[in-house]
């Protein structure tokens, strides 16, 4: 692939330790096109990415998610972008690998960490949180992409600009996972490393906020990737409720002789309301299932 194709992309905010290692290694790499956007950064990394070699544009909003759908909107003309964090996390040796499944027709490609992580990269708590993360995504949408939080990502702009994205911060990496699979954009995963942050860089990410944005978004995804799951497992939720205080009920009445009314009326209602959420998932999936059909029947037509 002629590198003259590719554009590197840099979301940014107070990256001043390791922005310029970050450009020059990605130039001595052979990219010219190196595009750094950058969130309102205070501590000089938008003046060491100039002088790096990077253009650089300073984001009209705010957060990673905004920030990437600006950039490759408005700021990007390449055929093919590698967007990256600018910790000097990734290696830019790993380029060449991220970018090789174009050739064999894939639009987008997912570098995963797990599969050179170095001692210190990610804490124990960041680990444990991922995993969890991408066990639950497998599970709702049905695809193992291994490391759908990886920042270290190849894509067509094509292909992203098919997809509906709408986080502004963090989520914005589970929200192209999830519309990889409902576009029907042929993904792919390479090993990546994945370092630790060089002493003085601070991460912008907060794993309690962070983590708990990821997995409602994540959650929410599912409403019309998987409806079955969306509404089930409410639907679940709500009618083991009702069988439990109806339990209860039935036990205080037959041994106690005490009845409870109101709580009896709350366990009809939530069994009631959780069997019709479960209906509405199946029914849901059902109508899906059969729009996914027609779908690949009127793209084989074509």
């Amino acid at each position: 692939m002629e590198y003259d194709d590719v554009c590197i992309l840099i979301p940014t905010y107070d990256e001043a330790e390791t922005i310029a290692d970050v450009v020059s290694d990605y130039r001595d790499e052979g990219f010219t096109n190196i595009l750094v956007i950058d969130g309102g950064s205070t501590d000089g990394t938008r003046e060491l990415a100039e002088e790096a070699g990077a253009r650089v544009v300073v984001q009209s909003g705010s957060g990673k998610g905004q920030a990437v759908r600006e950039a490759v909107e408005d700021h990007v003309q390449a055929e093919y972008v590698l967007m990256l964090d600018g910790d000097g996390t990734y290696l830019a040796k790993d380029a060449e690998k991220m970018l090789a499944p174009f050739d064999e027709g894939y639009e987008h490609v997912i570098g995963d960490r797990f599969a050179d992580m170095h001692e210190g990269a990610m804490t124990g708590l960041n680990k444990i949180g991922n995993g969890i993360i991408n066990r639950a995504f497998a599970l709702i949408h049905g695809k193992d992409y291994k490391d759908i939080l990886s920042g270290y990502r190849a894509f067509t702009r094509e292909s992203f600009l098919e997809m509906t994205l709408t986080s502004d911060g963090f989520g914005v990496e589970t929200e192209m996972a999830v519309e990889c699979i409902k576009r029907g954009i042929e993904t792919t995963v390479v090993p990546t490393t994945y370092l630790p942050r060089p002493d003085g860089s601070d991460t912008n990410l907060h794993p309690v906020r962070d983590g708990g944005i990821i997995f409602l978004e994540l959650y929410r995804r599912a409403k019309t990737n998987n409806p079955l799951f969306y509404f089930g497992s409410v639907g679940l939720a709500s009618t083991a409720t009702g069988l439990g205080l109806a339990a209860y009920v039935a036990y205080e009445w037959v041994f106690k002789m005490i009845s409870h009314e109101v709580i009896a009326v709350v366990s009809a209602a939530g069994i009631l309301f959780g069997v019709q959420l479960l209906m509405f998932g199946v029914l849901s999936d059902l109508i899906l299932s059969l729009h996914r059909e027609q779908m690949k029947r009127i793209e084989e037509f074509e």
